[in-house]
């Protein structure tokens, strides 16, 4: 075992491009150890594995997870599992200098203190590479650490430890969502009962370790501590093999001893090249921040965080979170992030900790592309090729219709629970074809997004009920999460369309199909359309029932909007001024996903300020929650925000409205949906001067962007697959070629340029006085 230690003319303003000037220092600092898992606890993670870090000094709590943790089956969603602890004891008890950190820039928990004259110094990762947690322990003085090491289980595993190993092995027979028994093994609840294994090895240098027969370990006068950690299931993504595979013990134990053939420095060289591989392909600098602000604790600095006084670094700082965090829980190979990633300490979390399609699930992914991340968007595809099988069966016995729809609540293994919300499977739809739209990979598009297309048009052309007016409208939708069900919904009618539109661009761009086609064409031309209401609203439903005093979270009949493209200021105006009503009409202060989708929203509405605004409400109303949390009051389970760790709350903690917060700075900077590219489609007053790197537009195009006075300065195009790129300008704007000093071709207020696979364009924008 080797584990060791800016130029201005009279008539035209012109600037260069230059490197990015306002790198933003992108940790998260805390002065003291944390008490809630939610709200102050840290996050790692590998995509697959996860912990929460609490940083404490007598005694340390490392909570993990495994992303195929599961009960449940082909009828019962069931829930997302906690897995257990890693508990450390430690023989000194008083610090001083306390400091603890996450480093976004190379995914590395660090932690520092004093006690004793001794300064004891702490650094954490989840290796990608490796496959496993890796934890480390140093001090200043050799023989510093003494204590002891537990490896606890949530569902009654068998724990045993042998010399520096401690394992821990179970299954998951008997155990049911919302029950704090355990069934018996012999009358198991659901008919997948997955096994299940966690492994944690200490090494040390100088002093001794022994197990005490307790199932732990002990550790007397050592210099230093490494413990690496594995977990796994025996979860395979098949329906023919049951979903279960080969026990999990000696893949576990293979990817220990790998690990532990290696130093800890060449553990952490490869899992920073790794990890840095995909988060440093992105930079944004929205603006200035104070001194007095950065020299805060990131939970001081959401205090202090206001409308009037807002934090840029600090907005920064959670886009990069939000990257950070999906490359935590969503790398290839393993599953899609549910609805905590892949964190969570119950056996019976809230929602099930599970796979939302009611908006959840797909707000997860919609920054994912934009944000140059394609590769974490495909456990999502993965996922959903897995669950076609089931769910065309269960769709087949409960609505004797084709193809397949969801319900609300959906698990690993194809269960859906609670009511059925058709609608769903074309929402998530929309996020398999988007990706395509960015990366424009023809292989993709034929395996996993048109095989999932086809069997939900199957559904929908068999659903479908048409009026005496021969309009067709899906029977007794829902929109959720309120309302009646009854005919017509905007829910199902906006995202029926939207699902025969992007079909009927898989046909066109596989060259496949054209019967097909043409029927999808027919029937799409006949769908109800969006209709304002009689109070200048865009209508949630085809009967004019809205209410102008709604204030449900949910805006299920603005997915037109967005994520969809079939309302626009540009293409659609008066629907799009229906639609500033509506969302005008609904408060903003909400859950912190709601708050989040409602700034994306009303960024495709070009109302930067506005967007604006619900940014600042999730900072704002963040804060209010982590002192309500801290007071120990009741929370509204409807008034969420960030929280002192970054983390969003609905509340309690729900990861959407992280990755909601980056979809909408997305959407904010760039927008690329109508078939061109618009820069700074809704910038804010707020973000006037700034610049971003690497994100990225659909067409397969990678963008870096420096702007001032809100207005765009320089632009350099990485073409991925070649093609036209097209561009809005904004008003006596004109854009040369920087590399060859020619202008691009203008037309309607459009400049092009045609692309080759690989090229790079450096352009310069001129704007009159």
């Amino acid at each position: 075992m080797r584990l060791l230690p800016l130029c201005v003319a009279s008539a035209t303003i012109l600037f260069a491009a230059t490197t990015h000037a306002h790198p933003t220092d992108y940790v998260l600092r805390y002065d003291r150890p944390a008490k809630d898992w939610q709200s102050e606890a840290l996050p790692l993670g590998n995509g697959r594995l996860g912990c929460m870090v609490f940083g404490g000094v007598p005694r340390e709590r490392l909570q993990f997870n495994e992303d195929s943790l599961w009960i449940g089956d082909e009828s019962d969603t069931g829930a997302y599992q906690a897995f257990g602890d890693l508990f450390i004891e430690f023989d000194h008890r008083d610090h001083t200098n306390y400091s603890r950190r996450l480093d976004l820039r190379d995914a590395v928990y660090s932690q520092d203190y004093e006690a004793d004259g001794v300064r004891y110094a702490r650094q954490h990762f989840a290796s990608n590479p490796a496959q496993v947690l890796v934890f480390r322990f140093t001090a200043s003085k050799p023989g510093a650490y003494s204590g002891r090491l537990q490896l606890t289980d949530t569902h009654g595993a068998k724990i045993v430890a042998n010399g520096n190993r401690i394992t821990a092995s179970g299954d998951l027979r008997g155990f049911v969502y919302g029950e704090e028994e355990r069934r018996s093994p012999d009358q198991p609840q659901y008919r997948v009962a997955l096994q299940y294994e966690a492994q944690a090895l200490i090494s040390h240098e100088g002093g001794e370790i022994a197990a005490d027969g307790e199932g732990a370990i002990t550790f007397k006068n050592c210099d230093s501590l490494t413990i690496l950690l594995a977990a796994g299931t025996n979860y395979v993504a098949d329906r023919s093999l049951g979903w279960t595979g080969a026990h999990p013990h000696e893949r576990v134990a293979r990817q220990i001893d790998a690990a532990a053939e290696r130093t800890f420095d060449n553990l952490l060289e490869e899992h920073r090249r790794d990890y840095q591989s995909l988060f440093s392909r992105v930079s944004l600098d929205l603006g200035d921040t104070s001194e007095s602000s950065k020299a805060l604790t990131t939970d001081k600095r959401l205090e202090a965080y206001s409308s009037d006084a807002p934090d840029h670094d600090l907005e920064e700082l959670l886009f990069h979170f939000a990257r950070y965090l999906m490359i935590s829980s969503s790398r290839p190979g393993a599953l899609p992030a549910n609805l905590q990633g892949i964190w969570n300490e119950s056996n019976k979390p809230v929602w099930r900790c599970d796979y939302h399609s009611d908006v959840n699930t797909e707000m997860n992914y919609w920054f994912v592309d934009a944000a140059n991340l394609s590769e974490c968007f495909l456990p999502l595809a993965d996922w959903l090729d897995s669950i076609r099988e089931p769910r065309r069966d269960a769709t087949f016995v409960e609505l004797g219709k084709p193809g397949w729809a969801l319900r609300a609540e959906n698990g690993l293994f194809g269960g859906s629970t609670w009511q059925w919300s058709k609608g769903d499977a074309a929402w998530l739809a929309q996020n398999l074809w988007d990706h395509y739209a960015f990366t424009l990979d023809k292989d993709y598009l034929r395996d996993r997004v048109y095989p999932v297309q086809r069997d939900l048009c199957e559904f929908w052309l068999a659903d479908l009920k048409e009026l005496p007016t021969g309009e067709l409208v899906s029977p007794l939708g829902f929109s959720p999460e309120h309302g009646p069900h009854e005919d017509g919904v905007s829910f199902d009618q906006q995202l029926v369309w939207d699902l025969f539109t992007n079909t009927i661009e898989t046909t066109e761009a596989l060259g496949v199909h054209e019967a097909f086609r043409d029927q999808l064409i027919q029937k799409r031309d006949r769908l109800l359309g969006p209709q304002i209401g009689r109070w200048g609203q865009l209508q949630e439903w085809m009967v004019d029932r809205d209410d102008p005093n709604d204030d449900h979270r949910h805006v299920s009949h603005m997915i037109a909007v967005h994520p969809g493209r079939q309302i626009s200021p540009t293409t659609t105006p008066e629907l799009a001024e229906a639609a500033r009503v509506s969302l005008n009409a609904r408060p903003d202060g909400s859950t912190g996903w709601s708050m989040a989708w409602k700034a994306a929203i009303w960024a495709r509405l070009h109302e930067g300020d506005r967007a604006y605004q619900l940014v600042n409400r999730l900072f704002v109303d963040g804060a209010k929650l982590k002192a309500n949390l801290d007071a120990g009051a009741e929370l509204d389970r409807h008034a969420g925000g960030i929280m002192g760790n970054l983390l969003d709350s609905h509340p309690p903690f729900q990861i959407d409205g992280n990755f909601g917060y980056a979809a909408a700075v997305c959407e904010m900077l760039v927008q690329s949906h109508l078939g061109h590219v618009r820069l700074l489609p809704a910038l804010p007053a707020a973000w006037n001067d700034g610049e971003f790197t690497g994100l990225c537009a659909r067409g397969g195009f990678e963008l870096d962007l420096r702007w001032r006075d809100g207005k765009p300065l320089t632009l350099t195009i990485r073409s991925r697959r070649g093609g036209e790129f097209r561009l809005l300008l904004h008003e006596g704007e004109s854009v040369v070629n920087s590399d060859t000093s020619e202008a691009l071709p203008q037309q309607d207020g459009y400049a092009a340029v045609r692309t080759e696979p690989g090229q790079t364009l450096h352009l310069q924008f001129r704007r009159r006085d």
